[in-house]
């Protein structure tokens, strides 16, 4: 009665390694350094302030650090977004803007709760390979124009930034070699007093946080159908984006991240972010794989992280951040794009194996994302070109073979492959219907009925055969093309 309860085993306070929270934090820390001239950009783009794109970039990252489903994927403004709302901006003004974020976020929000996550299965991998040759060009594209036109001591810079990432590994991995080459080329710029472009001359850092409110537009029917269109693209890009990139990170980390997460942690960011007067953002391919592949990043702490540091560095260190030269941050782009890149999908010998259609869907999507710098359209582009492919390979795998009995009083066509809507359509040719016996058995044992188009084609056979006074029996259906059969034969013509 008295007895004394089996003691437990003391719980252990779950903790970071303190490898793992150095590593985090100065990965985090390249990322933030490399965050803040490409939100000045995007918010050109744009046609915002500097300012919108840095608070954008802020939010996001911070929070998709806490709501999001891939950890150690950096969301940010992004080039693509810019590119969706920058007509609205142009035409309508900031406010008009800021309510597209919050409803775009809105809208993926539905979109995940929806399971559009799902629809990722249909993406083949010739359009993903497609998909991160792409992001490679574009990255290393967005570089060139700090490389022309610029002081000669630029390219200098940009090559010992380069030999100084590529080399300082060898030495030791303690410290990021991006974070090195930043710091070491800033000492050197400003040491020898060369006049080269820097991150303040990209814009004007904020100097306070932002301030959540409402968006300044009046709260109208006709506000919301201006902005609806909008905002439904700015959802539908973010998400592909965003996905994509996850996916991606999935694969360089041999993880599984929660996709319907991601993308409600998505609409979560861009509504806090709308709130906070951002421009809203996604998934950032070349500051991920700075994190994941550079940094070595693995948790969410990396994310937080970089949107934490990018606020102190341009509020408590904008001054000295201000004087980092491009070239350095270039030459980190510029490394990221040679090593995103999968070489081995343009190595002679994986042409050779590789079929045809699987090489032309992948140069088709990295030509379409390169030529409209949009990377939604070249995977929406590439999975299109992939689906008429494989629908061209498979319509040819249906076979029809004709066996007369020797007493001549019954033919059975045996049918074999996969019948759709593509490789159906010739179906009604393969029988000959004058000179067949009164009975004809169509044997489908090693045939599968995907669609109402091949239910309508048997369904012509048989007519035909009716026609002339000629009897038809299907045998040999699975249970799934049995069913369709059943429910779709003789109702979809009006001749029955």
């Amino acid at each position: 009665m008295g007895g004394r309860r089996p003691s437990r085993p003391p719980r252990r306070a779950s903790r970071v390694h303190p490898r793992v929270l150095r590593t985090e934090l100065l990965s985090g820390l390249v990322v933030a350094l490399a965050l803040i001239p490409e939100a000045i950009s995007f918010s050109v783009i744009a046609g915002v302030d500097p300012r919108i794109g840095l608070f954008a970039s802020f939010t996001m990252a911070v929070t998709i650090a806490v709501v999001g489903g891939r950890p150690a994927m950096i969301s940010a403004a992004t080039g693509a977004i810019a590119l969706v709302v920058a007509p609205l901006a142009r035409e309508h003004g900031l406010g008009y803007l800021i309510a597209t974020v919050i409803l775009g976020g809105l809208f993926q929000v539905v979109l995940g709760a929806l399971g559009v996550a799902r629809l990722m299965r249909f993406v083949p991998r010739s359009v993903m390979v497609g998909f991160v040759n792409a992001l490679a060009v574009l990255i290393f594209m967005a570089q060139v124009p700090e490389l022309v036109d610029v002081p000669w001591a630029v390219y200098p810079l940009v090559a010992a930034g380069l030999v100084l990432m590529v080399l300082f590994p060898r030495i030791t991995r303690v410290v990021p070699a991006p974070l090195v080459s930043i710091a070491i080329l800033t000492a050197v710029t400003l040491g020898a007093g060369l006049a080269v472009p820097t991150v303040g001359d990209k814009g004007s850092l904020p100097s306070s946080l932002p301030v959540p409110g409402l968006p300044d537009v009046p709260f109208t029917l006709g506000t919301l159908t201006l902005i609806a269109p909008y905002a439904l693209a700015f959802a539908l890009v973010g998400l592909m984006e965003s996905l994509m990139t996850a996916k991606l990170v999935d694969d360089i980390t041999d993880t599984r991240s929660g996709k319907t997460r991601e993308s409600i942690g998505q609409g979560i960011a861009n509504i806090v972010t709308g709130l906070f007067g951002g421009m809203g953002g996604c998934a950032m391919i070349g500051q991920t794989m700075i994190n994941v592949k550079n940094g070595g990043a693995r948790t969410r702490l990396s994310t937080f992280a970089a949107g934490v540091f990018l606020m102190v560095l341009c509020i408590a260190f904008g001054p000295w951040v201000s004087k980092i030269p491009m070239a350095a941050l270039v030459a980190v782009m510029v490394l990221v794009s040679f090593g995103t890149f999968d070489w081995h999908s343009i190595a002679p010998a994986t042409l050779r194996r590789m079929p045809y259609g699987e090489t032309v869907v992948m140069v088709t999507t990295v030509a379409v994302v390169v030529a409209t710098h949009n990377l939604a359209i070249g995977v929406v582009v590439g999975s299109i070109a992939a689906m008429v492919i494989f629908a061209r390979r498979v319509a040819h795998l249906a076979n029809v073979t004709a066996c007369l009995d020797p007493d001549g009083k019954q033919v059975v066509y045996a049918v074999t492959g996969e019948l759709f809507f593509a490789s159906s359509n010739d179906l009604v040719y393969q029988f000959d219907y004058s000179g067949d016996p009164g009975d004809v058995v169509i044997d489908l044992t090693d045939a599968h009925i995907w669609d109402a188009s091949s239910v309508a084609a048997l369904d012509a056979v048989e007519n035909k055969y009716a026609a002339r006074g000629k009897k038809v029996t299907v045998v040999g259906l699975n249970k799934p093309s049995a069913e369709l059969h059943k429910t779709l034969a003789g109702q979809l013509t009006g001749g029955h």
